[in-house]
């Protein structure tokens, strides 16, 4: 007995890993930015708590909905689901490194023709198979690093849950602007087609000006309807981000478009670090990885230990008598001598697993500095072309005020001074439309950088 428990002993601490020792897969890193100053540094995994990025907007109802979000979504309740199932497959390769233990008992009356005898069985066996090899610790670090990929899938949801939610928020707003212009420009041109009509009527204009103002009033009033109905689509999208019916949601029409938030124009390399998709990606190597090391342990023998002990008797009371009781130790080793080649095949297929995987987490890298420069030199060009529309606005601003005087002076016609403020009104339109969109492509750039500028928000 002591030698059998001395040879369990010798057996722990000869125990080793055989599979491969995980490195994150190297990179060729930028030296720095295209587009700034700060140098990129390899990512490596980071809390995701990054907080409320969106503040930085300073818009109470954007920071209304997007605490919604990650309450009520469904798309991240089912991430969150995956999570924990995640967690919980950890749990049963966790379960591997302990013995299994069982209880059984039995009671049995037989009657032949000549006796009748009982039987009462009870017993209790163990059985334990020791991580000699490392297999089980390389299947729970499979299984732990899967489920930190899981986990950095629902952040990766969840931020781009949020960036969504504000870029149709943002969209939503100009909309309503939008509408408000095209109803100026509608009225513009129906003061205009009265206008023609009457000119018209006199003989100084033909019909083909009648039609040509007919015309630009039906292309307002048909871009006004497709505005309301873009601005339902928003409204239901939203419903559905912060998981409501779009029946029993809506926002009023009031508040325009936020300021632009100041961006610094050195951004840290660190932020990019945080970003979950890649901290997703180089997990998935690190598990398989793991699974190298679990397949590798197909080439070494498998040992099991067991012990079983009991009683048998023809009561219950005797159970504990000397004599009814029965045991067994010892172990039991087995090793596969010839398979066809399926471990030499299984093991290539998990080197080639973590190829992909590796060239996968590369691909990810690449396309995050990728999505970061094309957010900056976005953000650069949309502010150079908002202050050549803002300056195409005033001049049509003045250029409107010019033709009033003109008109109040007898010298123009009233029709030059509705030309002069529905050119005014498009330049507006213009200005709108770049403002909405430098500020979708800072949402763009925050959710590239994995949320916010400095992760303090």
């Amino acid at each position: 007995m002591k030698k059998t428990l001395a040879l369990y002993g010798v057996l722990l601490l000869s125990a080793c890993a055989v599979g491969p020792k995980y490195h994150r897969p190297a990179m060729n890193i930028p030296a720095a930015y295209e587009e700034g100053n700060g140098a990129w540094q390899p990512a490596r995994p980071m809390p995701f708590d990054h907080g409320a990025w969106w503040r930085v907007y300073d818009d109470p109802v954007l920071d209304a909905l997007e605490k919604q979000v990650a309450v009520s979504n469904q798309t991240l309740k089912a991430d969150a689901a995956a999570y924990r199932e995640a967690l919980a497959t950890v749990q049963t390769a966790q379960a591997g490194f302990f013995p299994n233990v069982s209880l059984n008992g039995a009671g049995t009356r037989a009657r032949t023709h000549t006796s009748t005898g009982n039987a009462v069985d009870l017993s209790a066996s163990a059985s334990w198979a020791p991580d000699i090899w490392g297999k089980i610790r390389d299947a729970v670090a499979e299984e732990r690093a899967n489920a930190e990929a899981s986990k950095a899938d629902l952040a990766a949801a969840t931020l781009s849950e949020q960036a969504a939610l504000a870029t149709d928020y943002f969209q939503l707003r100009a909309t309503d602007r939008l509408e408000s212009i095209l109803l100026r420009i509608i009225r513009a041109d129906a003061r205009n087609g009265h206008i023609v009509i009457n000119q018209y009527k006199a003989g100084t204009v033909s019909r083909a000006a009648v039609l040509q103002a007919r015309l630009t009033l039906a292309a307002a009033t048909a871009q006004y309807v497709s505005a309301k109905a873009q601005r339902k689509q928003l409204q239901h999208a939203l419903a559905v981000l912060v998981g409501r019916a779009p029946a029993d949601f809506s926002l009023m029409p009031e508040g325009g478009l936020p300021l632009m938030p100041a961006i610094p124009s050195s951004l840290p390399s660190i932020l990019l670090q945080r970003r979950p998709d890649i901290v997703a990606a180089e997990r998935r190597v690190a598990a398989a990885n793991a699974a190298i090391g679990v397949a590798q342990t197909a080439y070494f023998p498998d040992l099991t230990l067991s012990a079983s002990g009991g009683a048998s008797a023809s009561a219950v009371a005797q159970l504990m008598r000397t004599g009814s009781e029965v045991w067994s130790l010892g172990p039991a080793m087995a090793l596969t001598v010839f398979d066809g080649g399926a471990r030499n095949a299984a093991v290539r297929n998990a080197r080639a697993a973590y190829d992909q995987k590796a060239s996968l987490y590369r691909e990810t890298v690449l396309t995050a500095f990728q999505q970061v420069e094309d957010g900056l030199s976005t953000l650069r060009l949309l502010a150079m072309q908002e202050k050549i529309e803002n300056y195409s606005a005033d001049t049509a601003k003045a250029a409107q005020k010019i033709a009033l005087n003109q008109y109040d002076a007898g010298t123009v016609a009233y029709t030059g001074v509705i030309t002069a403020e529905t050119q005014a009104l498009a330049a507006e339109q213009a200005v709108l439309t770049v403002r909405e969109n430098r500020l979708v492509a800072s949402v763009q750039l925050i959710a590239a950088l994995g949320g916010g500028w400095d992760g303090q928000n």
